[in-house]
């Protein structure tokens, strides 16, 4: 851990004057140079953990399997009608709160991978966030992450992205823990701290404390990137409106991971999907949360623009939901469910499936879409096409214990 998050841990008032600031904690430093070797792929990998428990079948509504309708009274989508489904390859099709994702997969610059989990059977959210984060084979082992130490498996040198990455929340999210340097950002829980005050912390703490003062001066640097505002002695003019909600969250991510000199990977946690109740189709809850989602790629894509050729998303939850409804117009925790894939570097406008089908023999246990792709093959397929990594050390390293489960290939552009 950094001198400043140690200088944190020990000084609460400065973790709260940090956060009117801009609710930056710079768990090391940017680094001062991010270049590639001519013709090499400069790839950013962002990764979107969903906590909850997204419900795949209604996310991407398998409409061509004939038992659909009827596990599914009440929130099954339809191809018709008000609220229709967006359709994707004529079996499967995409919630109608997606229409970013849905233009991103006509241009091939999306896919879904359905029927996928990772290879925890149980239905602990806890212990299933736990799986799905640290991609250990089993819950537990809390002390990496798999992307800090897929970062921490890169080689330097010329040609291979920062060796550090962007942990977005105020505290990093256990698929980014371990011992790889690690940027964190969060958007300010108070109102944010004017130029003036922020000008006399720093010099305050020039004079008197010189380590916490160089984090802090990292800090607005980061905060100012994250929120499209000038650095301190720019002109302040012009500048767009600060964006809140998921979709501002999603921007400041984009702009760090966008810079020359920012994160080529990141990764940030939206909570929430857990549908027990009152779940809804069309609309209602999971529509609402969807359309969050969506709002977050739209963010993306705009953000990450001129990097979006070399850019891969992927979008993952700890499990699925149960194939039929429960008696109050929801869903439990399941098993089979879906993962998203975008960027201009993904191969998109296709739907990975090896579909088990949902007949009631077909259900896993009796009552869950049954896995048959595993979440880890999709992740490490990526870091293989990205960031040229061996299947040895995706084995050995970043999924310990999975040196027989070989990568998926064909991901990337």
């Amino acid at each position: 851990m950094s001198d400043h998050a140690d200088l944190c841990e020990t000084h609460p008032s400065r973790r709260r004057i940090l956060g009117t600031a801009g609710a930056l904690f710079a768990w090391s430093a940017i680094p001062c140079t991010a270049t590639a070797a001519p013709g090499a792929r400069d790839a950013r990998l962002v990764v979107v953990v969903l906590r909850g428990a997204l419900d795949g079948l209604s996310a991407v509504a398998p409409l061509g399997d004939p038992a659909y309708a009827d596990l599914r009274p009440g929130i099954a989508l339809t191809r018709d009608g008000p609220g229709a489904a967006l359709p994707l390859d004529g079996f499967f099709a995409l919630h109608p709160a997606l229409p970013t994702f849905a233009r991103l997969y006509a241009a091939r610059q999306a896919l879904v991978v359905h029927a996928c989990a990772t290879g925890y059977r149980e239905r602990s959210h806890f212990d299933g966030q736990d799986v799905l984060e640290s991609g250990q084979p089993g819950p537990g082992h809390t002390a990496s992450g798999w992307l800090n130490r897929l970062v921490a498996a890169l080689p330097a040198g010329e040609g291979i992205a920062p060796r550090t990455a962007l942990g977005v929340g105020v505290v990093p999210p256990l698929i980014l823990r371990g011992p790889a340097p690690v940027l964190g950002w969060a958007p300010p829980r108070m109102p944010r701290a004017g130029d003036e005050l922020a000008r006399r912390v720093l010099a305050l703490y020039e004079a008197g404390d010189p380590a916490l003062a160089a984090s802090l001066a990292r800090g607005l640097d980061v905060d100012a990137l994250a929120n499209n505002r000038p650095k301190e002695g720019r002109p302040k003019e012009g500048g767009p409106k600060e964006a809140g909600g998921l979709r501002g969250l999603a921007e400041g991510a984009a702009r760090l991971v966008a810079a020359d000199d920012g994160p080529r990977i990141a990764a940030l946690a939206l909570d929430g999907w857990d549908t027990h109740a009152n779940e809804g189709g069309a609309t209602g809850r999971l529509a609402g949360l969807l359309g969050g989602l969506d709002g977050v790629f739209s963010a993306f894509a705009e953000v990450l623009a001129p990097r979006w050729a070399d850019t891969a998303i992927l979008v993952v939850t700890e499990f699925g939901r149960t194939a039929r409804v429960n008696g109050t117009t929801g869903t439990d925790h399941g098993t089979g469910t879906v993962a998203f894939l975008l960027g201009g570097a993904v191969r998109g406008g296709r739907v990975l499936a090896d579909w088990p089908g949902l007949a009631p023999a077909r259900l896993y246990q009796g009552r869950d879409l049954a896995p048959t792709t595993d979440l880890r093959a999709v992740a490490k397929g990526l870091a293989a096409d990205l960031f040229g990594l061996s299947p040895a050390v995706l084995g050995r390293s970043v999924f310990p214990g999975t040196e027989a489960l070989r990568p998926v290939g064909g991901l990337v552009v």
